[in-house]
């Protein structure tokens, strides 16, 4: 199917209409089904019901294109965020960044960001910064097309956990980067955009509020562990470039879910991308059915082929043509679940890490029979134990 076949109106009306009257409509069929046969042996009735459903809604921006709320471009009010401008940085883009950006015709952009803090600390750190406190970077998933920093998006349950593991690192800057968009809505955001935003909020914390990067922890899940490889990446190789003053690289970088292979190079027989069908990830990510929507937003005027070659988008791409290599990167904790489509992908970028890290300098969490980005779900079963697995790496 063309990704996105539904984005204008009145189809996308027609569509949204007819998708949720059928997902009414299955509800009491998987009730029923899930009595006898269940897609993984391990989950229960009410589990397999509420996979069910986000499977069936998580396909849905792929056929109607991004969904536009929250508003990424604004600060709106939150009771319990504090939202706070950042300004763009041009005057860190030097080597590929800078050829990849006047390609996709991207310059750096004021973004907003949220302040998240654990209870009982003020919602925004103060400065100075005291010697020694750590702090989250948090980079929202959401295929780089959609979801928000804002507290009202599902991915902000990930970054309120982060922020009670521990009273050394209270506080989480998430960062509003600029969304991808395409054909047939107005294509806007390709890469780099998104990594300009993120490099942006990195270099807020460190020159504006004054943290010590190796006191900060870079996290992402999904498309956002991808974004926070590739800005860690930019911060490691281009260490000591003489035409730009770099912040040095953080101390620690955490991957939930990360979509590390925008390709299909893992589309091979077998593999999870192929046989872990009951994921909400959808094959058009990387699968029978690709490309997604998401991917063609994301990549822009570089087209598929950037995804086969480029170790900035899909470092754990298993083309030749991607030399992706890790020797200088921080402590890393990389989580995965079990049952889900990119099973296979986090394996392989756990794997290159480990060979040019070292195996004391990565930590490998997977969730059992547990679906892509299970993390961000507040009741989904061992998701305690993941925090639990962090909140000892963080120690």
């Amino acid at each position: 199917m063309e990704p996105a076949p539904y984005a204008k109106q009145p189809w996308k009306a027609v569509y949204l209409t007819f998708k949720f009257l059928l997902i009414i409509l299955s509800l009491p069929v998987w009730a029923v089904t899930f009595l006898f046969t269940r897609p993984r042996p391990t989950w229960s009735w009410a589990q397999s019901i509420v996979i069910a459903f986000l499977r069936a809604v998580g396909n849905i921006p792929n056929a109607v294109g991004a969904l536009s709320f929250p508003d990424y471009r604004a600060i709106s009010p939150a009771p319990d965020a504090e939202g706070v401008w950042i300004d763009g940085v041009p005057h860190l883009i030097t080597a590929e960044l800078k050829v990849w950006s006047a390609v996709a015709n991207v310059t750096p952009a004021r973004i907003p960001g949220y302040w998240y803090a654990k209870k009982g600390f003020p919602r925004k750190p103060t400065s100075p910064i005291e010697p020694g406190q750590r702090v989250f970077l948090f980079i929202h998933g959401g295929a780089f097309t959609q979801l928000s920093a804002h507290p009202t998006s599902i991915t902000s349950t990930l970054t309120w956990n982060l922020v009670e593991l521990s009273d050394t690192a209270p506080h989480a800057l998430s960062v509003e980067y600029r969304r991808s968009s395409t054909s047939p809505l107005p294509e806007r955001h390709p890469f780099p955009a998104a990594l300009l935003d993120v490099l942006a909020a990195y270099d807020y914390l460190v020159n504006i509020m004054g943290y010590d990067p190796c006191n900060i922890i870079v996290a992402g899940d999904s498309a956002g562990a991808n974004i926070a490889l590739a800005m860690t990446r930019y911060l490691v190789e281009n260490k000591g470039t003489a035409d730009v003053a770099l912040p040095s690289a953080p101390g620690h970088l955490l991957l939930a879910s990360p979509w590390g292979d925008p390709s299909n190079s893992h589309a091979i027989p077998g593999s999870a991308t192929l046989t872990n069908d009951a994921d909400i990830l959808y094959s058009c990510y990387t699968g029978r059915e690709y490309p997604s929507y998401h991917g063609l937003a994301y990549l822009g005027p570089f087209g598929l082929g950037m995804a086969y070659c480029n170790r900035y988008v899909s470092p754990a791409s298993l083309s030749p043509f991607v030399q992706a290599r890790f020797e200088g990167f921080p402590r890393t904790f990389i989580i995965a679940g079990g049952a889900e489509r990119l099973l296979d992908q986090i394996r392989t970028l756990r794997d290159k890490m480990v060979k040019d890290m070292g195996a004391n300098q990565v930590r490998y969490y997977e969730g059992t029979d547990a679906i892509h980005d299970f993390v961000i779900f507040p009741l989904y079963p061992g998701r305690f134990d993941a925090f639990k697995a962090i909140q000892e790496w963080l120690a």
